[in-house]
């Protein structure tokens, strides 16, 4: 299979060595070059080519969004996760570079100590690293597996007719926020409940809502408590608490944010928010696996269509990692597995809402 080629881009000479250390300290990993600004990270990647690229945002000479247009631009499926200290600004510059290509974003902590000494960061770092060349398979004893290539899988029968869902759930994860502008543009009008787990920290999960509104031309809000579900608009679970459903008195379907313990290595969870929903709406779910590492969704997935619901996942070919639709497909739990440009036009044609 190969090492992960990564090519590092980061003004600091100390994060530079410091990040170097942790790529390298993986024998999965292949540090080919660390670059001292976004220019020369554009002549590396053009010279190079890697695998992936980890790159900051606020550099001199060139900063992270200008070289990534350039990368962007020299090469479409080039993939780039963006690593910068989480503030409000860099979040929406980070939002705009999502919305440019990159696939991901990783926060760096405030200081080269804490960079260092922080194993989160770390296990963070190379998570996003080792999952980025090819889709994973179920974890095993908690640990998530890569499995390379094209695989095949069995789809379901479709659904009867007279099936009608009451939610629409989408899950996504490592290049979801693409795959949700694509997706959600093309809903307007959708006659039932969205609602979506993407995985993201805080502050990002604020400007996801907005941008969504943007580009959808309907309200997409982030999670609160007591929130209630309405067709014709969609709730975005809130970054570092999983999105739970539960009814009030009133009989109103209603959120419930969890600050319980991290699941699939996520928080929120998409299989969170799938068990919940299964509890009040039953097998009228419609759930939708987007681009994304890892497994998550896919027993959430199953416990919906064992209970009469559908799932449809996106395809290998427009997914920046096959991670989760993958997981979904190859466990047999689709009625579809389409390219991303096809999943809004099937929930439309064939779910009559």
């Amino acid at each position: 299979m190969g090492k992960i080629s990564v090519l590092h881009v980061d003004d600091s000479a100390v994060i530079r060595g410091i990040i170097g250390k942790i790529l390298q300290s993986d024998t999965d990993v292949d540090l080919i070059e660390s670059a001292a600004n976004g220019q020369l990270g554009v002549e590396a990647y053009k010279k190079h080519k890697p695998d992936l690229v980890v790159m900051d945002i606020e550099m001199p000479v060139m900063n992270g969004i200008d070289a990534l247009k350039e990368i962007i631009e020299f090469d479409k499926n080039a993939k780039v996760i963006m690593c910068s200290t989480l503030t409000v600004d860099n979040a929406e510059i980070t939002m705009q570079a999502m919305k440019t290509g990159a696939i991901d974003y990783i926060p760096k902590p405030t200081s080269a100590g804490e960079v260092g000494g922080s194993q989160e960061f770390r296990e963070k770092l190379l998570f996003l690293v080792k999952n980025m060349k090819g889709p994973s398979a179920p974890a095993v004893n908690d640990k998530p597996a890569k499995i390379f290539g094209n695989h095949d899988y069995e789809l379901r029968p479709r659904h009867a007719p007279s099936w009608r869902p009451s939610v629409l759930a989408i899950g996504s994860s490592t290049g979801g926020p693409q795959a949700l502008f694509n997706v959600m543009k093309d809903l307007k009008n959708v006659a039932v409940p969205i609602v979506i787990t993407q995985h993201m920290p805080p502050t990002f999960t604020t400007l996801l809502a907005k941008h969504i509104s943007d580009q959808a031309g309907f309200e997409c809000l982030e999670a609160d408590d007591d929130m209630v579900l309405k067709s014709g608009q969609a709730i975005l679970a809130r970054g570092g608490k999983h999105m739970n459903f539960e009814k009030n008195t009133a009989g109103q379907v209603v959120v419930k944010l969890d600050d319980g313990p991290v699941e699939n290595f996520c928080k929120p969870a998409v299989d969170s928010m799938y068990r919940s929903l299964l509890k009040i709406y039953g097998g009228n779910i419609l759930s939708v696996i987007l681009t994304g590492m890892g497994h998550d969704g896919r027993d959430g997935a199953k416990d919906i269509v064992d209970a009469g619901g559908h799932c449809i996942a996106q395809d290998e070919a427009t997914s920046v990692v096959w991670g989760m639709p993958g997981a979904v497909a190859t466990a047999g739990l689709c009625s579809a597995v389409l390219p991303l440009a096809d999943i809004a036009p099937w929930i439309k044609n064939n779910i009559r809402f």
